[in-house]
């Protein structure tokens, strides 16, 4: 707690020495500025992650972008492209797919 009342005294009395600087503008708009930034940097870093359950297929918004995985010889292998998926699509756990060793021609 020492240390915050420090730090913000400090702050405080180069804030007072500003109002004798004759380059007083410039020094204040430079402080406004980095007060900003730091407050945009604090509140850009509030993400939300939120964890689906194994049981619940999700459904695909708009202009979702992604590599996806093709079964080629018997095997998922992930493609190097990205591709564009449909809004409304689904997406579902690998528990909703039956794995079977055999691709039938579509």
């Amino acid at each position: 707690m020492q240390y915050s009342r420090r730090w913000s005294w400090r702050f405080l009395s180069s804030l007072r020495s500003l109002q004798q600087d004759p380059e007083r503008p410039s020094r204040l708009i430079g402080i406004l500025l980095f007060c900003v930034v730091l407050v945009l940097g604090f509140a850009s870093g509030c993400t939300r992650a939120v964890l689906i359950p194994e049981s619940s297929p999700i459904r695909i918004g708009p202009k979702a972008k992604a590599r996806v995985y093709a079964y080629i010889e018997g095997e998922w292998t992930l493609m190097d492209n990205i591709v564009d998926i449909p809004e409304g699509w689904y997406v579902v756990p690998p528990s909703f797919v039956e794995e079977s060793k055999e691709v039938s021609p579509s």
